[in-house]
């Protein structure tokens, strides 16, 4: 089920709510926590991966949720319980854990790749075995990662399967994150008011799923024919100009933003209404000054999990500036392969590397630091970093296996130099066969050749209103200041309970509610 359809707007939500109200307002907490908990399962349960080929629905993805989240209680309590008495115990519990979670990932996530590698680096023929990936698999694996790791350091434990069960399956958080740790979701649902409605919250906590909704079904969706266009048609063979080049890239730097901030908006804004607050997933990474901080704000928790389970595991920035580089490469090289089962995962994970390699270097050498903070530096970094960004996003759009559909002659890193190349201007300069007939006797006048665009130029629009909107309007962590972050302010929300707010509430929900014509996935649940 999708936050951005009819079923879950219309029906699932708004049923969800009612009974967790109607029973945790009668102080029924163990009933509202296994009704939210059975609900959340069946939210991911409608899910079906066979639809598209008319294969039934199959239990086995809602077994296998469930299968992973007992599983995994029963390590954490094992681990909580033995840490003290016998740590060699709790320890074997957590490394069968952290093994036994990982492998599933990877058979699941990978297998398919892993044969097509064995089989070009050594001349096999193993067929591959086309798993299907689960949904969100790699997200409710990383969530019970940290959570056994923060039981075998202490700081979380629990005894009670209900909790645990409704900790893992909250469904505004399952799909795609935030990764949410244990000792920031459960203590709130501790709270007894928690269970009971809170007009204020629910009303912050709507409209800034509304706000979301409008990003995901009027801004992101809008971008995706142009992106889709321009990247089909160099998979197909197609040699783009620099101008098709770059609109098909900004259309999709601007599809993924905020394709992934409309979800985040619309999980925090549905945990606000159930009185939860979510961490900050999400914010506003294209006005990042640098790739650090680029990477402080996008998708916030994967960083986070990243750096606590894989880079300070490692040694982190506690050992000499060569192995700190090698650190942090592997670390975005893994958490590229985290993204996706292919080569152009793995590039775009080694690019980021990269610039985080060079970001930190460059920060080390660099001597006066006032410079650093003026105006045309503080620029030149913005700038740059935005165009790292945008090359690294060709290759990460390269990756989708939508792309190789009938028809496809070119693979994912092929598609991506081509699409390099074109922006780089290889291919030449010409403008969209269809500005020439706008233009009239003008056309003959600019000394610059036309050809037929894959998109309308009527899409383009988009894409320069999309660019203000990131690089210059507030973003909705600083309207309504509902999710948590490492650092609270006392600032208050520019969103009030007033009246404007609510006509503007009514119109970007109506607007973004009848452009669900055309219900689309999030981009962010193929991973």
């Amino acid at each position: 089920m999708l936050f951005n359809s009819y079923e879950f707007i219309l029906v699932f939500l708004p049923i969800c709510l009612l009974g967790f109200f109607l029973l945790g307002n009668r102080g029924k907490i163990a009933a509202a926590s296994w009704w939210l908990t059975g609900t959340s399962l069946g939210f991911y349960a409608w899910w079906n991966p066979g639809a598209a080929e008319g294969k039934p629905w199959s239990p086995f993805y809602l077994a296998l949720i469930i299968t992973s989240i007992v599983f995994n209680y029963w390590l954490g309590v094992g681990i909580a319980r033995e840490k003290e008495a016998r740590p060699r115990r709790a320890k074997g519990f957590l490394t069968l854990g952290v093994t036994v979670n990982m492998v599933a990932l990877a058979w699941f996530k990978y297998a398919d790749f892993g044969v097509a590698l064995a089989n070009s680096a050594f001349g096999t023929l193993f067929p591959a075995p086309h798993v299907l990936l689960p949904l969100a698999i790699s997200f409710f694996t990383f969530t019970q990662i940290a959570y056994l790791v923060d039981a075998w350091h202490g700081v979380t434990k629990e005894y009670n399967f209900r909790w645990y069960a409704l900790f893992v399956s909250f469904f505004p958080h399952l799909i795609a994150g935030p990764i949410v740790l244990y000792r920031s979701l459960m203590p709130q649902f501790a709270k007894r008011e928690t269970w009971r409605f809170n007009a204020d919250n629910f009303a912050a906590g709507f409209t800034l799923f509304a706000f979301g909704l409008f990003k995901k079904a009027v801004i992101a969706d809008a971008l995706s024919p142009t992106a889709n266009a321009v990247f089909l048609g160099v998979a197909g063979g197609g040699e783009p100009s620099l101008i098709v080049a770059w609109v098909g890239a900004l259309a999709y730097t601007f599809q993924l933003y905020f394709d992934f901030s409309g979800y985040s908006d619309m999980a925090v804004g549905i945990g606000m209404m159930f009185n939860v607050r979510f961490p900050l997933n999400f914010d506003s990474p294209y006005k990042a000054r640098d790739i650090v901080d680029f990477w402080r704000r996008w998708h916030i928790s994967l960083s986070q999990f990243l750096r606590d389970h894989l880079y300070i595991p490692l040694g982190g920035s506690r050992c000499s500036p060569v192995r700190r580089y090698v650190n942090l490469f592997l670390t975005m090289l893994l958490g590229g392969l985290w993204h996706g089962a292919g080569w152009a995962f793995i590039i775009w994970g080694a690019l980021h590397g990269a610039y985080l390699c060079v970001n930190h270097a460059w920060t080390a050498l660099a001597k006066n630091r006032a410079v650093l903070q003026s105006k045309p530096a503080v620029f030149g970094g913005w700038f740059v970093t935005f165009l790292a960004v945008v090359v690294g996003w060709v290759f990460f759009k390269s990756g989708d296996h939508g792309l190789y559909r009938a028809g496809a002659t070119r693979g994912e890193f092929a598609v991506a130099r081509e699409m390099l190349e074109g922006m780089c201007g290889s291919n030449g300069v010409s403008l969209p066969l269809q500005i020439k007939a706008a233009l009239g006797g003008l056309a003959g006048k600019l000394h610059v050749g036309f050809a037929a665009a894959p998109f309308k130029v009527q899409e383009l629009p988009w894409i320069f209103g999309a660019a203000l909107i990131a690089f210059f309007a507030p973003n909705t962590q600083q309207l309504f200041r509902i999710a948590l972050t490492a650092r609270e302010t006392s600032e208050p929300p520019i969103w009030k309970t007033d009246g404007r707010w609510v006509v503007l509430t009514a119109v970007v929900f109506v607007v973004a509610f009848f452009r669900l014509t055309g219900v689309t996935e999030f981009l962010y649940f193929q991973f």
